[in-house]
């Protein structure tokens, strides 16, 4: 019975995330050149126009939309807390470096929990679908249990850093 609770629809991974776009090869050439995905084959019953990207174990699958003039609203602002998908990297100074190079504005922002510190740098892809890339590794998988589950917010956050240093005791 656990197990089902645990993992009720039994799911193994991300497998993909689909993005529609204004133009399939401007996001094709974005996402294969500054995010490193290379494009895949795509089933040749699909009646409508798109690509298929694959790189670090996910799926992009682009999809073109039908009325770009009308059906897409371009984002300009760089909103940390928009919708995203995040990517770790190797070096974060490395990864700004290349942004600067490519002229891609972004935004830098830092997060601090327990004094270990996670960098992130945010961008939008041509259509204003914001990316992120941090070096989110550094921070703990710190499962929540009990009403800590139920309840995160800032009241919690005592609970939650004792409970991180509990399970750093443990693991040292």
């Amino acid at each position: 019975m656990k197990e089902s609770m645990a993992n009720p629809l039994h799911l193994k991974s991300l497998n993909h995330i689909s993005l529609v776009c204004r133009s399939v090869e401007e996001s094709i050439d974005f996402y294969q050149n500054v995010l490193g995905f290379f494009p895949i084959r795509r089933p040749g019953s699909f009646d409508f126009d798109g690509a298929w990207l694959f790189g670090y174990g996910i799926g992009i699958h682009l999809l073109q939309t039908e009325d770009p003039d009308h059906n897409m609203p371009k984002k300009t602002e760089i909103n940390p807390k928009d919708n995203h998908i995040s990517f770790q990297c190797e070096s974060m100074s490395t990864v700004e470096k290349k942004l600067k190079e490519m002229g891609i504005t972004h935004v830098r922002a830092m997060v601090e929990e327990g004094g270990i510190h996670v960098d992130q740098i945010f961008f939008h892809d041509p259509d204003g679908f914001m990316i992120e890339i941090c070096n989110c590794d550094n921070l703990p998988v710190v499962p929540l249990v009990g009403e800590m589950a139920r309840s995160c917010s800032r009241v919690n956050l005592r609970m939650i850093q004792q409970q991180q240093q509990q399970i750093r005791v443990v693991h040292q």
